[in-house]
Order: structure tokens, then C-alpha cells, then sequence
């Protein structure tokens, strides 16, 4: 389809561009020409951390649009639309709007879980799809309350961000402090990891109350996963852990729900893998979208 993007020039060396799909503002960086691939963040990060790959992605010759889907970065801030079908059906319209009906999708963290819903909902869009450092709410089985302290650091925020009022009173602030925990604790590499970019980000007002409320959503999304379950993906998916992270958890995940399935562990690697590991990661990615053009 006819590319129709004509984004803002930008000093960073990304273009930016600003949609509206109803009515709430969506930002997104935009790098190269090409075949597109829409690239979606987790929590607490924004557009910023797929830098690395953006730069990758348009030397192999795609377009890469990197998304502050709704509630992060420089995106509008809704009282709703956090579960993960209706986050994945404004970033798929921002891409039909974009003039784009096909198109590659990567996903990290809750970019993870709103990237699976999008290849479920839409399959005749998205082309390939690769899924980084996370599980799935309704796909992989709850964890118990009582783990061991190596793995509760990964996993007490679930309960605490879904919780109402209590996490913006407590981190009000704070947040600057509430958010360099998560980077401290789920990085290996830290010192490659723009923290300050996020914080800054999410310090701002409605910033932390948008970021929990995808956690807040979770018991619809898990409702909504329940029902995709029953129909697996068909596109290749491409499932990358980290050692220090989730190592194998995203390929045993979508084991059971993707048909044309692999996956990888990048290693000497946190849960930041595209800023931690960016050649490495880098090198899985690429090549997964490059297949079907050779």
C-alpha cells in the first residue's frame, strides 16, 4: 500500500509524527524506508529503547516505527483503553492510517503482551512477529505468591501496580526513585540503560497512573488471552529471552500458541535486551525479518 507518513524532521536523527485515533494523540519515531515494522515498548520505557534496532532495521532497508502506545511517552494519557485488545486495535489503525495493511510487529515487556494480541486479532496484518522479555497473562500460569526472593524481584510489582490509588500516592515524587528499583534490579548491563529518558517520562503528570493501569487491565486481558488461546498464530514468531531475565519463559509461552515457532536466550543479558545486548539482540532480529524478502 502507498506510504502516507510524513513525519516531522527531528535533530535526534529520528523523525517524529503525531496521530489521533479517537481522538487521543499517539507518538511515534520513524527511521528509513521500506518494508515497515512497528516496534512496541514495555514498561516503564517509551520508544526510546528500540534506538538500537530502529538504526539496524533501517540499514537492512525496512522503516522502522518505533510507538509510544497509549498511556507512555509522548502519547495521550486516557482514563481507558490499557487491556490489551483495545491497546493493539489503536496501533493497528495507527498503521492502516499510516497506509500500511501488512507489516512486521516486535514486541518487549507489555509491548510483548500487546504485540501477541495484535498478530491474534489482526493475522491477515501482521506478516512476522518477534516476542521479547516477557510471559503472557491468560497464556502462561499464574505464579504462586511464595517464591524465592530471586524471583519475586521480578514479579511483586504484578499485585503492587494493579492495586488503586496506593502506587501513585506511594511513588508520588518518588517516581524518578520507584523506577531506577526496576532498572537496578532487572538489568545486567546498567550502565547501558537510559533510565533517566524514562523516568523523566514517566515523572510526569499522569505519567505513573497510565503505566499501572496495563497492570490494572490485566484480569481483561487475561479474559481476552483465554479466548485467543483457542486460535494458535500462523505467522513465524521469534521468541527472545535473556539469561539474567526470563531466559526461555517467552518461547515455552507461545509454545503452545504459534505454529511456525523459534526462539532464542541472548546471553551476559538483563531484561533490557535491546538496550543491554543491541548488537546481539540485533542479530536475531534482522535476519527474522529479512527471510521472506531474500
Amino acid at each position: 500500500m502507498t506510504n502516507v507518513i510524513e513525519p516531522d524532521a527531528s535533530s535526534d536523527g529520528f523523525a517524529h509524527h503525531y496521530a489521533r485515533i479517537d481522538g487521543q494523540r499517539i507518538h511515534c519515531s520513524i527511521l528509513g524506508d521500506g518494508e515497515p515494522v512497528l516496534l512496541i515498548p514495555g514498561w516503564p520505557q517509551t520508544w526510546y529503547a528500540w534506538r538500537h534496532t530502529m538504526t539496524a532495521l533501517a540499514e537492512a532497508g525496512f522503516r522502522a516505527i518505533a510507538v509510544d502506545p497509549i498511556g507512555a511517552g509522548y502519547s495521550a494519557r486516557p482514563d481507558h483503553g490499557y487491556d490489551t485488545g483495545s491497546a493493539a486495535r489503536a496501533l493497528h489503525r495507527l498503521m492502516i492510517q499510516f497506509g500500511y495493511d501488512r507489516y512486521r510487529v516486535a514486541g518487549h515487556d507489555v509491548g510483548m503482551w500487546v504485540g501477541y494480541a495484535l498478530a491474534s486479532d489482526y493475522p491477515e496484518a501482521v506478516e512476522r512477529i518477534a516476542l521479547t522479555e516477557a510471559v503472557i497473562p491468560g497464556l502462561a500460569p499464574a505464579p504462586p505468591i511464595f517464591v524465592p526472593p530471586s524471583d519475586n524481584i521480578f514479579l511483586w510489582h504484578f499485585m503492587f501496580n494493579q492495586l488503586l490509588d496506593l502506587p501513585e500516592f506511594l511513588t508520588s515524587g518518588r517516581e524518578k526513585e520507584y523506577l531506577s528499583f526496576m532498572f537496578d534490579k532487572w538489568s545486567h548491563r546498567r550502565d547501558r540503560v537510559a533510565a533517566d529518558v524514562y523516568a523523566a517520562a514517566y515523572g510526569t503528570p499522569g505519567g505513573m497512573r497510565a503505566g499501572f493501569a496495563y497492570y490494572r487491565a490485566i484480569p481483561e486481558t487475561i479474559r481476552q488471552n483465554r479466548e485467543r488461546a483457542n486460535r494458535a498464530l500462523t505467522m513465524p514468531v521469534l521468541a527472545i529471552g535473556s539469561e539474567y531475565a526470563t531466559a526461555d519463559a517467552p518461547l515455552e509461552t507461545l509454545r503452545p500458541h504459534a505454529s511456525n515457532l523459534r526462539g532464542d536466550i541472548v546471553r551476559d543479558c538483563g531484561h533490557f535486551v535491546m538496550e543491554e545486548r543491541p548488537d546481539e539482540f540485533n542479530t536475531q532480529l534482522v535476519p527474522f525479518f529479512l527471510e521472506e524478502l531474500a
